[in-house]
């Protein structure tokens, strides 16, 4: 793909939406009242509309590499800030993928450069579930299940938000954990028992 063909391929898209509805983009405009914070990775392969089979204006997007949600980085904490305080989402999705790079990348012992203390993030996820991990004897099992418990600490991370825990008690907010199989396609939700997780960590992490 280069430049000359997104541009051709915008105008092809501007008059197929046109055809259907010749007040589409004025209507657009008009605003944003979506249901969904969709938190997921940089990845070329995994794009939220396209999984979830949502249009614009349906879900509210933040990316990274391997779908993190560190305290410390402001970007995802300005995107949660907005979503949830200001758009008012209802639901508030962390998707992880299975053969996530970044995963994999922090898996291995090097130095990776600017991306050291990103992945430091997922490393500490392995750390906190290590005894886990490391019982898990086949290496690609291992790498899946990270991704997995990845997804569930970024959850976690989210919860510990004080937009979240001022939406739990203003709005039946929910908060999801789910992995998309790039080998099958399907999305895969974990169910994570997050009543439980979060009983144990509240006395220390809630706002008031």
């Amino acid at each position: 793909m280069n430049k000359e063909i997104i541009f051709e391929n915008n105008k092809k898209w501007i008059a197929d939406k046109l055809s259907i509805d010749e007040n589409y983009f004025e209507n657009l405009s008009k605003g944003q009242s979506p249901e969904f914070l969709y938190i997921g990775c940089s990845d070329s392969r995994v794009t939220a509309e396209d999984l979830m089979g949502g249009q614009p204006g349906d879900i509210f997007v933040h990316r990274n590499i391997a779908n993190m949600v560190p305290n410390t980085d402001l970007s995802s904490m300005s995107v949660i800030n907005y979503a949830v305080a200001h758009l008012k989402v209802n639901h508030v999705v962390v998707c992880g993928h299975y053969f996530c790079g970044g995963v994999k990348a922090a898996m291995q012992s090097a130095d990776l450069g600017i991306l050291n203390p990103w992945l430091r993030n997922i490393r500490d996820v392995y750390r906190l579930h290590q005894e886990e991990l490391d019982a898990i004897a086949d290496e690609e099992a291992r790498y899946k299940r990270l991704v997995e418990l990845n997804v569930q600490e970024q959850c976690v991370n989210v919860i510990k938000t004080v937009e979240v825990q001022n939406a739990f008690k203003e709005r039946n907010l929910k908060v999801h954990g789910w992995v998309f199989d790039i080998h099958s396609g399907k999305l895969i939700d974990l169910n994570i028992d997050f009543d439980k997780i979060l009983s144990e960590i509240m006395e220390i992490y809630n706002v008031g």
